[in-house]
């Protein structure tokens, strides 16, 4: 297996062409950037945003990280050696035990409960992406699984490195400073790498030329889904 070293903190400028995460994104070309330069993320960004349509992004992204969850069980599931179990397993913890929590604690500061959101239908731009995430764990193999989870997971620290390096970027004053220096600090960006180096792994064990044509079309579906997820905020717009 090549060997890969994990950046202390993730940032654009650790891409280089010849890791997967890197050809995978090559290949998705216009689907990738519609949804990292996606107009909820601009809004974010100057902070104009409406604050209806970023509390039913909550919202959403409350119940999706339920199947988040539910897809790092099955990573589990998946796993045929004991570190790949441990690194679902953790993962799985990880949303479970920290990331929910820290979300609904977000969530409340913005007049949102955990029962009302719980309670919440499921937006069709939801039920697409996870639903996609979660049949192609189920049908592929681990890196199937890992593919379909890599816009989200090294998408989000992308966006918002991007938006910390934009100068068209408002913090002061903006309502959505707090979720960009969350997705754009150290920890999440150790997330993002560790992310990165895990699907090197698993491709150098998985992959092979034969099959980088499924996985960057799972890819490329994946990013488009997440811009599909941006786009149901954008929806409640006037």
């Amino acid at each position: 297996m090549p060997e890969h070293r994990t950046p202390e903190h993730w940032t654009p400028e650790h891409r280089t062409p010849n890791r997967f995460f890197d050809r995978l994104r090559e290949a998705a070309g216009e689907e990738w950037t519609r949804y990292t330069r996606h107009e909820f993320v601009r809004r974010l960004g100057d902070g104009s945003l409406e604050q209806a349509a970023f509390r039913h992004y909550l919202i959403q992204d409350y119940l999706f990280l339920i199947h988040f969850a539910r897809a790092y069980a099955l990573a589990v599931y998946k796993s045929d050696t004991l570190a790949d179990m441990r690194q679902a397993g953790a993962s799985l913890s990880a949303i479970l035990d920290l990331e929910m929590g820290l979300h609904v604690k977000f969530c409340s500061d913005w007049g949102l409960d955990e029962d009302a959101m719980a309670a919440a239908p499921e937006a069709a731009g939801t039920l697409a992406y996870t639903r996609f995430v979660l049949e192609r764990g189920m049908a592929g193999d681990l890196l199937d699984l890992h593919v379909a989870l890599a816009p989200c997971i090294v998408g989000y620290a992308e966006i918002a490195a991007e938006l910390m390096a934009d100068p068209a970027t408002k913090l002061d004053g903006n309502p959505y400073r707090e979720w960009i220096e969350m997705y754009a600090g150290e920890e999440y960006g150790q997330v993002a790498a560790a992310e990165i180096v895990q699907l090197d792994s698993l491709y150098a064990r998985r992959g092979g030329d034969a099959r980088f044509g499924d996985l960057a079309k799972t890819f490329t579906t994946a990013s488009r889904l997440e811009a599909g997820f941006w786009e149901m905020g954008l929806r409640l717009l006037p």
